[in-house]
Parts: structure tokens; C-alpha cells; sequence
């Protein structure tokens, strides 16, 4: 492939004015649309060699035979033909906003003639007033029925409300005390209409001087003996204060922001809006993002705002951000256009605001992770993801059982392995294993081990236990998952015994180990790694060595999410938005989620084995030990006199401690 690319401009050509620019194939579909604050600078990245350039990026401009721009006088302007271009063009290579649901709305018709509160999920009604979203429809529900209390303004439809208005005979709900109306004769047009503005004041403020008010006029109506008066007002007031304790108070009373959370990986992200109203939670929505690039933060949150205020939706005069994206400026203006007002961006550092972008932070990452899970449990997906995975691999069959490896350690120390099973696209968490490697000079040396130990059960069944390594002790046990209960059938830890002969097995009961391992010796279809091509090449040589055949083997570069084959100059590269890609992401980091779960508790259990040594010290000293040096190495450096000013450690069991830990 040539470094240089036939379609590229001139440097000359290339203005350095604001502007918006857009990438084309051959058929002259757009591929991608960006802008730039110097559309000369920024067309240069992606006209470096391609070498140098992200693997995403470099399929995209391979893929484009032409680039086009259209400069503009400011980056609002740039903003703005941006957003308007992806809309009417649809770019494959820009974000993709998939929104896991629709979202329930309060909404007051206030160009009606007769103002009604409705609940409804889309955004499109004409001079609407909408509050919202919220999490369920029954919130939405709960709340109208609340503020019906204090308001009893219109909620029959339009056609019930003119039929009732024709025949001068109240609708049901006006019938029932529910709606005052005016066609329940009560009140006039103008009157209702100043309830309906009442209503539409406390939901937007949720003020507690409405409640202050309603409480004085009550107190006032019963000096005068207007007992009716008086308990009408204290059922709107007991109304509104229930409205209020179903809103989380997060801030102060006279806060009013936007709050975005995003979690994102190398293929998708997830974001999370707490709409906060008077300081409190009125509203929250979340969707995901499929990125096709790899799109800096900056990026992606320009694209985030451009989805979060298109329509109806007006941003309120702050706004918190994870951080502060490049062109900060532009965006509070493009903002505070759409606003009328001004807009500000903020990046939460400290305090109650970045206390609650924590827990926005929190359910993001619960929606990504529920996002990957649905696609790949999907029966239709995995299928399409097990197809795709067959044809891209060059397997003769689908994959239909995938097994997935990756080594965990702490700076050359406790190290282990894990080895995960998907059948059919599902996880089959009761044949997951791990690996205790005694010594290993590096990853790759500690992958080619643990495959070989465990290629060695795939061995004919006349074969011996001799093709183990020398020297190696296969121990059994059923250790549970921390993250799912039920417990895995065997777990294989390799230990290193010098006196032990070769090929020696310590097996309590050889019957029951012998089932386990004969389960344990399915053959996979296709075997992964965690890694790039060294890591391919230690498991492929693993493999060669066994003998074993009929296995396809490749690797998963995280950094690029690469597909490596053995002895490839080249990685496979699966569609950014592929179900076969998500698949593969989803079982790499399983691997590594048992991996480093495994390696932190047996960290966990060395330190405990180490301070349990040390006479007088038990379970509840040896946890105030860890809690105040945090760890095993602060605690060997500390003194006998700073040891010993700890509670519960008397001057005789610190020099106990110190001399123990030095020896």
C-alpha cells in the first residue's frame, strides 16, 4: 500500500479559516463530516503517514477517494453545518447515537385554548411546555395525580373536552372533582389558564414560596372561619410537598444544571443525563454511542451536545462536563444561541457537584456494560457475530466453542492465569479455570505454559501424564466466581515442587478427578488470547507442540482492538459496530476480569499468610495493621514506636511485629 494517499490536497490549497469538512467514496457517499477551528491543520492528521496513523482512522481514509470543505466566519458557525450535515448525510464513520429507550415526558399544552397535562414520549407538540424525562411512566403518572391535588387543571383529551364543551355536560373527570376545567363550569377559560400557569411555575422551580404562600392563605382562611378554603389549602400544600420528597434533593436550592456522565471503550460509549432542577433530580436519560473512529473526548462531546439540545430541549445555564472539551468557547456559544441566554461549561472537580457526577459515573458504566451484554445475548447477533467471526477467520465452521486466555500479575509476583469458555456465544461460567504460574520471565512465557499445561489434556486418551512439565504438581479444587455464585467444576493450579518426579499427580481421589478431567478436555473451536503478535506466537508455538489440531488461533490487541493471526504481517479488522467485534470484546475482557479477581485475592491471602505468622496477631489486628500502613511493605519499614502507637499493639507484640517482618 502507498504512504500517500491520490486524493490528497495541496498544503496550499487547504484553507486555515474555520470550516467543516467531509470525506467521500467513490460512489460519492460521505463517509465522514468534522469541522476544525484551522481546516489546513486539522486535514493534516489525517494526511500523515499511514503508518503513523490510528488503525480506525487509516481504514476510513483508504476508504474515502476525496475530501471536500466549506469554510465559515467562527467555530458556532463551523458547530453548527457540522450538526447539519451528519444529520442529512448520516456519516458511517461519525458517531452513531443509539437510544436504549424512549423516554416518558410531563407535558402542558399551553397553546391550547383550554391548557392540558398530558403524558407523552415524543417532543413534537406545538407550543408544549415539557418537564422531564423521566425514568418510568409511572413517575410521570404519580407525579400528574400529585399536582392534580394543587391544580385540578384540564387532562381530558381534545375531543372529550369539546364534546363536553358542545353538550354544557361536564367530562368524567370534571364529573369526579378531577378537573376544574372549563368544561365543568366552575371556571372561566382565563381562570384555568392562570392555574395551568401556576402549575407549569412550580414544575419548572419546584420553589417552596408557592408552599409558603398556600400555607399563609390557609392559616388566613382559618382566622376568618373559611373552613373549605382553609382545607383546600392545606390538601395543595400537603400535595406539593409530596411532589417535592419524590424529587432527590443533590444541591442547593437554587441550582439549575445539566449533568453528563460518560463510560467509554475502545467501541462504544455510554452517557448519562441528570436534568437538576431547584437542586433537584427532575429528570434523567441515558443512550449509547457506537464510535467508529476513535474520537478524542473533545469530540465526543460535541456530539453529545448536539444530540442532547436538537429539538425542544433548551440547555440551562450551566452545564457539568467530565472535562472541558478544546473548543469550549465555541460550544457555550453555540449553546447560549440556542438558549437565548448564556450558557456556561464546566468540568466538576470537587464538592457536591462532582460527588453527583460520581453516581452519574456509576450508572453509565452499569448502562455500557447492560448495552454489550443485550447485544450479545441476543440470539439473532450472536448468530450474525459467530457467522461473521467464521468468515473473517477463515475457520470451515462457526466457533461454536470459544475459549479465551489472560495472564494477570503484580509487578512480576503472584502470577496467574485464566482461562474463559463461551458456547454459542454465552459465557459457560462452570467450565472457567485458572492457572498459578510459580515463576515465568515474562507474559508471553507465562501464556505459553498455561497452554501447554492445558493443551495437554487434549491429548489421546492412551496418552500419559508425563506430558506435563517436569517438575509440576496439577493440584484440584472448587473455588466459586465472585461474580457468579455457582462454582466452577475444577480449577488447576500449577505449582512448582522441585523434589516432586516428573509427571507426578496429587490427586486425592483420582475417580472424581479423573471426570472433571474429562470435561475438561472439550476441544475448542477456536482459542483466544489477550494480546498482540507476541502473544500469538508464544500460544502458537504452545499449540504446535501439543500436536493438537483442528484449533483456530488468534489474538485481541486491546489498545486498537486488532485481530492477529499466527504468522500475519497484518491484523483482521472487524467493522467498528460488528456484533462479531463486540463478541470478541466481550470474552477478552471476561478473561481479564477472572484474571485479576483471582490475582487480588491470592495477593490477598499472602498478606494475610504473612502477618498470620506473627504470634498475637489475629484476623481484627492484622485488618488495623493493613487499614492504617496499607500495606505489608509500609508496615516492614515502619519503627517499633510508630508500629506500637497503633490501638491494640502494645510495645512487646510491635518489636514481635518488626523483628518478624525484618527477619
Amino acid at each position: 500500500m502507498s504512504d500517500a494517499l491520490s486524493y490528497r490536497p495541496k498544503p496550499g490549497e487547504i484553507p486555515t479559516e474555520p470550516g467543516v469538512y467531509r470525506f467521500r467514496d467513490a460512489s460519492r457517499r460521505v463517509l465522514y463530516v468534522g469541522k476544525a477551528k484551522n481546516l489546513r491543520a486539522r486535514l493534516s492528521n489525517y494526511f500523515a503517514p499511514l503508518s503513523s496513523l490510528h488503525e480506525r482512522t487509516r481504514r476510513m481514509v483508504t476508504t474515502a477517494t476525496s475530501v471536500e470543505w466549506t469554510t465559515v466566519g467562527t467555530e458556532v458557525e463551523a458547530l453548527q453545518l457540522e450538526w447539519t450535515w451528519i444529520n442529512e448525510f448520516d456519516p458511517p464513520f461519525n458517531v452513531q447515537f443509539k437510544d436504549d429507550k424512549s423516554y416518558p415526558y410531563l407535558a402542558v399544552t399551553l397553546a391550547d385554548e383550554a391548557p392540558r397535562a398530558l403524558v407523552t414520549r415524543t417532543t413534537g407538540i406545538k407550543g408544549a411546555r415539557y418537564f422531564g424525562p423521566y425514568p418510568k411512566v409511572w413517575a410521570v403518572h404519580e407525579t400528574i395525580d400529585l399536582m392534580l391535588k394543587a391544580f385540578p387543571i384540564r387532562t381530558c383529551n381534545n375531543a372529550n373536552y369539546k364534546r363536553a364543551m358542545q353538550s354544557g355536560k361536564p367530562c368524567f373527570a370534571g364529573q369526579i372533582g378531577r378537573c376544574f376545567g372549563p368544561c365543568s363550569g366552575k371556571v372561566g377559560i382565563e381562570e384555568h389558564r392562570k392555574t395551568v400557569n401556576e402549575f407549569v411555575s412550580f414544575m419548572g422551580s419546584q420553589d417552596r414560596k408557592l408552599i409558603n404562600s398556600l400555607t399563609a392563605q390557609m392559616k388566613e382562611a382559618a382566622l376568618a372561619q373559611d373552613y373549605e378554603t382553609a382545607a383546600r389549602r392545606r390538601d395543595q400544600v400537603k400535595a406539593l410537598n409530596a411532589v417535592l420528597e419524590k424529587s432527590a434533593v443533590v444541591l442547593r436550592d437554587n441550582v439549575d444544571i445539566d449533568l453528563f456522565a460518560i463510560e467509554q471503550d475502545e467501541l462504544a460509549a455510554a452517557v448519562q443525563l441528570f436534568i437538576v432542577r431547584g437542586g433537584r433530580i427532575r429528570g434523567v436519560r441515558g443512550w449509547v454511542v457506537d464510535k467508529e473512529l476513535d474520537l478524542s473526548i473533545s469530540e465526543l462531546i460535541d456530539s453529545i451536545m448536539q444530540t442532547a439540545y436538537t429539538g425542544d430541549a433548551v440547555p440551562p445555564r450551566e452545564i457539568v462536563l467530565p472535562e472541558l472539551p478544546d473548543d469550549a468557547d465555541a460550544l457555550e456559544g453555540w449553546l447560549g444561541e440556542i438558549a437565548h441566554r448564556k450558557v456556561r461549561l464546566v468540568a466538576a472537580q470537587r464538592g457536591e457537584k462532582a460527588a453527583l457526577l460520581v453516581t452519574a459515573t456509576q450508572n453509565a458504566k452499569q448502562a455500557l456494560m447492560l448495552y454489550k451484554t443485550r447485544r450479545s445475548s441476543d440470539f439473532v447477533a450472536r448468530s450474525k457475530a459467530l457467522e461473521d467471526l467464521q468468515e473473517a477467520l477463515g475457520m470451515d465452521s462457526a466457533p461454536l466453542r470459544m475459549e479465551c486466555y489472560d495472564v494477570s500479575h503484580l509487578g512480576g509476583t503472584n502470577i496467574v492465569a485464566s482461562m474463559v469458555v463461551f458456547e454459542d456465544g454465552l459465557p459457560r461460567k462452570d467450565e472457567y479455570r485458572r492457572f498459578g504460574v510459580p515463576e515465568s520471565t515474562d507474559d508471553t512465557d507465562s501464556l505459553y505454559r498455561v497452554l501447554t499445561r492445558r493443551l495437554a489434556y487434549l491429548a489421546p486418551d492412551d496418552a500419559t501424564p508425563e506430558a506435563l512439565p517436569t517438575g509440576g504438581v496439577i493440584a484440584v479444587d472448587q473455588p466459586a466466581d465472585p461474580v457468579d455464585p455457582k462454582p466452577a467444576d475444577l480449577m488447576v493450579t500449577v505449582e512448582s515442587v522441585p523434589d516432586a518426579p516428573a509427571g507426578t499427580i496429587d490427586i486425592a481421589d483420582s475417580a472424581e478427578v479423573s471426570a472433571k478431567r474429562k470435561k475438561f478436555r472439550y476441544q475448542p473451536n477456536l482459542l483466544i488470547v489477550d494480546g498482540g503478535q507476541p502473544q500469538v506466537a508464544a500460544a502458537a508455538r504452545a499449540l504446535r507442540e501439543s500436536g493438537v489440531e483442528g484449533i483456530t488461533l488468534c489474538g485481541i490487541a486491546k489498545r486498537l482492538e486488532e485481530i492477529w493471526l499466527p504468522d500475519s504481517d497484518y491484523p483482521v479488522i472487524l467493522p467498528r459496530n460488528s456484533d462479531a467485534l463486540f463478541l470478541i470484546q466481550r470474552i477478552r475482557d471476561e478473561a481479564h476480569r477472572f484474571a485479576i479477581t483471582h490475582q487480588r485475592a491470592r495477593r490477598k491471602r499472602d498478606i494475610n499468610t504473612v502477618l498470620g505468622e506473627i504470634p498475637g496477631l489475629g484476623p481484627s489486628r492484622i485488618k488495623v495493621l493493613l487499614t492504617h500502613f496499607g500495606s505489608v511493605a509500609r508496615l516492614r519499614e515502619a519503627s517499633v514506636d510508630s508500629i506500637a502507637e497503633i490501638r491494640g499493639i502494645g510495645p512487646a507484640l510491635a518489636e514481635g511485629i518488626h523483628r518478624h517482618l525484618r527477619a
